[in-house]
C-alpha cells in the first residue's frame, strides 16, 4: 500500500465526462489498497476566463480580489470531483487551501507557500476517504485567499505530497511524458522513462511547458518522486508516464537528454557604457526593481577606450519596460544607445551527462553551423548550453541539434 497525490491538470477536468474518467482512475488507486489524496485544477479556460473578466473591469484591479475570483475555478473543479466519487462509491470530500490550511505568503497573485497543516487530512486518507483539494490557492497572512501563480495547481500538488509524507505525486496532464523535445517539431522525439529533478528543472524554465517551473523546485528540494502521465490513457491500460527522480536513480546517464526552446525572448544590447566598478550592479538592480528577469548576460570591450557593452536577454513582453527603466540611468552609466531585437530565440540542450563528458559544446555548435544558424550569444551551466538565434531558424535548430545528440527515436 502507498500514500499518493494524484494530481488532473485542466484539460483532464475540461467537462463532466472528463471528471467521470478521473473519478474511475481514482477509484482504481483507491481499490488497489492505496492512500490517495486528489489535487485539481480549474476546467480547462475557466481560469482565463475569469482573469480577462477581472482586467475588463479594471485593468490595475485590487490584486487581493484578483485572488478571491480566479481561485474559484478550482474551487469548483474539487466539488464536482468529489460528487463524482461518491456516486461510484468512493468516500471523498472537496477541500479549499483555507480549509486545510495551505500557508502562503502575501504575495497575491504568485504567493510562495510556507506550510500545509497535512494532519486531518492524513486521518482522513488512513480512515478511507479521498481529499479533494483546490490546487493553485492557499491563505495569506491577512486571512485572503491567495493563488500561487499560473499552472500553480502543480505546485499545490508537490507541496502537499511533501505534507502528506507520500510516496510519490503523479502530474496527470494532455501529454503521456516528458519528451527529447517538442514532438510536434521533431517527429522523432522520445518519451523519457526518468529525468532527474535538474534535468527537468532546466527545461521547465527554459519552454517546456510540461511541469511548472516552482513545483520542480520543490520536488527537488524535497527529493519527493514526481511522475507525469496522461489523463488520456484509459484507466487499466499501460500508461508509465516519465519519473522525475534523484540524478542517482538513473543508471544509465544521457549526455543530452532534451533540446527545448523559447520564442519568448528579446535581445536588449546597451553600447558604449561606462566600463567602470558599479556600472553592472546600476543596470541589473534597475531590472530586478522593475521585476524583469534577466537571462543570458554578454559583456564585452567597446571600441572606444574606456567603455564597455553589456547585452543580456529578457522576455519579450518586458522588453519596453526594461528599455524604459534603463534610459532613466543614462546619465549614470554613460548610455550611448539602445538597442532592442525582439525577432530572437533561446535554444538549449540539456543533461546531466555533461559534467562527464568533453565535446557538447563542439558538436552543438558544429550542428547550428551545418544548417547556417548564427549564434548572438551563448550561456552556460553545469548541465546545459544556450545560445540565442533569429527565430525563424528556430525549428531548424531544434531537429538538427535532436539528431546531433542521437536523440531521433529508432
Amino acid at each position: 500500500m502507498a500514500r499518493l497525490v494524484m494530481k488532473f491538470g485542466g484539460t483532464s477536468v475540461a467537462d463532466l465526462d472528463r471528471i467521470r474518467t478521473v473519478a474511475a482512475r481514482v477509484k482504481r488507486e483507491v481499490n488497489a489498497g492505496h492512500e490517495v489524496a486528489v489535487v485539481v485544477s480549474a476546467m480547462a479556460g475557466v481560469t482565463n476566463q475569469l482573469v480577462a473578466w477581472c482586467q475588463a473591469l479594471s485593468p490595475l484591479h485590487d490584486a487581493r480580489e484578483y485572488d478571491a475570483v480566479v481561485a474559484t475555478g478550482e474551487e469548483v473543479t474539487s466539488g464536482l470531483t468529489a460528487i463524482a466519487l461518491q456516486t461510484i462509491g468512493v468516500d471523498a470530500r472537496s477541500w479549499q487551501g483555507w480549509q486545510i490550511p495551505v500557508l502562503t505568503d502575501g504575495a497575491h497573485g504568485k504567493a510562495r507557500v510556507e506550510s500545509i497543516a497535512g494532519q486531518e487530512l492524513i486521518r482522513r486518507m488512513q480512515a478511507g476517504q479521498v481529499p479533494v483539494v483546490a490546487g493553485f490557492q492557499g491563505l495569506g497572512p491577512d486571512n485572503r485567499v491567495t493563488t500561487l501563480g499560473r499552472g500553480g495547481s502543480d505546485l499545490s500538488a508537490v507541496a502537499l505530497a511533501a505534507a502528506l509524507e507520500a510516496d510519490r505525486c503523479d502530474i496527470y496532464t494532455d501529454v503521456d511524458g516528458v519528451y527529447t523535445t517538442d514532438p510536434r517539431i521533431v517527429a522523432k522525439a522520445r518519451r523519457l522513462e526518468k529525468i532527474s529533478y535538474e534535468e527537468m528543472l532546466e527545461l521547465a524554465s527554459l519552454g517546456a511547458k510540461v511541469l511548472q517551473t516552482r513545483s520542480v523546485e520543490l520536488a527537488m528540494a524535497q527529493r519527493g518522486p514526481v511522475r507525469v502521465l496522461s489523463s488520456f490513457v484509459e484507466p487499466g491500460v499501460d500508461n508509465p508516464g516519465t519519473l522525475v527522480c534523484g540524478e542517482e536513480e538513473i543508471v544509465e546517464k544521457q549526455i543530452v537528454s532534451g533540446v527545448a526552446y523559447s520564442r519568448d525572448e528579446a535581445k536588449v544590447s546597451l553600447l558604449g557604457i561606462a566600463d567602470s566598478p558599479g556600472v553592472a550592479a546600476q543596470i541589473f538592480g534597475r531590472l530586478a526593481d522593475a521585476n524583469i528577469n534577466v537571462d543570458m548576460i554578454v559583456q564585452s570591450a567597446a571600441r572606444t577606450e574606456g567603455r564597455q557593452n553589456i547585452v543580456f536577454t529578457c522576455p519579450d513582453r518586458d522588453a519596453p519596460r526594461a528599455k524604459d527603466a534603463l534610459l532613466a540611468l543614462g546619465e549614470a552609466i554613460q548610455l550611448e544607445d539602445i538597442a532592442i531585437r525582439r525577432d530572437v530565440a533561446k535554444v538549449s540542450v540539456i543533461g546531466i551527462g555533461m559534467r562527464s563528458q568533453v565535446g557538447v559544446a563542439r558538436t552543438m555548435f558544429s550542428a547550428l553551423a551545418g544548417k547556417g544558424i548564427n549564434i548572438e550569444a551563448i550561456s552556460t551551466s553545469e548541465i546545459k548550453i544556450s545560445v540565442l538565434i533569429d527565430a525563424s531558424y528556430t525549428e531548424l535548430a531544434v531537429r538538427a541539434l535532436h539528431s546531433a545528440y542521437g536523440l531521433d527515436a529508432v
